[in-house]
């Protein structure tokens, strides 16, 4: 193993989390760095903190992703999603390291009527979504070696997001009304840190370089989505009001947010899956593990 670290900002995070474990399982010297060893406020000092440190890999799962706050902060929103990125770009250049960068389907209007390739034109909807396009292409603009993983509804057992929503409102609630007109994949952190620990020898052996769509296989809606969760814990023994059967299907504009969503996020992710030696799963097995996770919790803990 060299002695350069690998580098991981957002260790704090549903993916970065997953990421530092997967790291620290296959023996590398990882570095992690969370927003409280990383002001933003003084992304000035990044260059100086990333000579001294001098990281082989830098890993960026940090990201602002409070998407409807981002309409109100986009300032913040670029700061984190495209400045620190296009700095983390820049070193890897001069460095000569790598980068691994993750990205969204949100960079997309949802128009499509098939997966989105990694070669179709970017629309985003939101300032989250500009911002994290703005991110994409000072990377791929940058010349540093680089991964970029577009990834959609992430998920896992720590953190917030949709599924633990889910969970609690069906253990306080006796009905749950979910939007049924958006179309995506729920994509488990975990898998996502999986594909990357495949992708980094590959990168540094074979040329392994760019932007690749990362998805499981399959769709669904959070509607269904929201189903499968409360089936699953039902399995689990879970304390549910509310079961698969009282979720209700409803439309985006009965839930009107103040940033709009894509209502088609699918991608195809067939260029990744034929570059690294692995199944592909249904996003299934992911979200059903994450929900047998959250079950051996005792208290449950959502």
């Amino acid at each position: 193993m060299a002695a350069e670290p690998v580098l991981l900002l957002g260790a704090a995070g549903q993916l970065g989390h997953a990421l530092k474990q997967a790291l620290e399982q296959a023996a590398y010297p990882v570095v992690a760095w969370t927003r409280a060893d990383l002001d933003l406020r003084h992304l000035s000092e990044l260059p100086l903190r990333l000579a001294q440190l001098k990281p082989r890999w830098v890993l960026n799962a940090a990201a602002y992703t409070a998407v409807d706050k981002a309409q109100t902060e986009p300032d913040q929103a670029h700061l984190v999603n495209a400045q620190l990125p296009a700095m983390l770009a820049e070193y890897a250049k001069a460095s000569g390291a790598a980068l691994m960068h993750f990205s969204s389907d949100y960079v997309f209007n949802g128009r499509s009527n098939r997966p989105y390739l990694e070669t179709d034109a970017t629309d985003p909807l939101s300032v989250y979504g500009q911002s994290k396009r703005d991110g994409d292409a000072a990377v791929q603009a940058s010349g540093a070696r680089h991964l970029i993983f577009r990834s959609s509804w992430v998920v896992a057992a720590h953190g917030q997001n949709f599924l633990k929503t889910m969970l609690r409102l069906a253990t306080e609630r006796d009905q749950l009304k979910v939007v049924a007109d958006q179309t995506g994949v729920p994509t488990a952190a975990a898998w996502l840190a999986e594909l990357a620990l495949l992708a980094m020898p590959l990168a540094d052996r074979q040329g392994l370089n760019g932007l690749f769509h990362a998805t499981p296989s399959g769709q669904t809606t959070w509607h269904g989505y929201a189903q499968h969760v409360l089936l699953q814990a039902a399995s689990h023994g879970w304390p549910l009001k509310a079961t698969a059967d009282q979720v209700l299907p409803i439309s985006t504009a009965q839930y009107p947010l103040p940033a709009q969503r894509p209502a088609y996020g699918l991608l195809d992710s067939r260029l990744l899956a034929r570059s690294l030696p692995c199944d592909w799963p249904d996003w299934q097995t992911g979200v059903d593990q994450v929900v047998a996770q959250l079950s051996q919790q005792r208290p449950l803990k959502i």
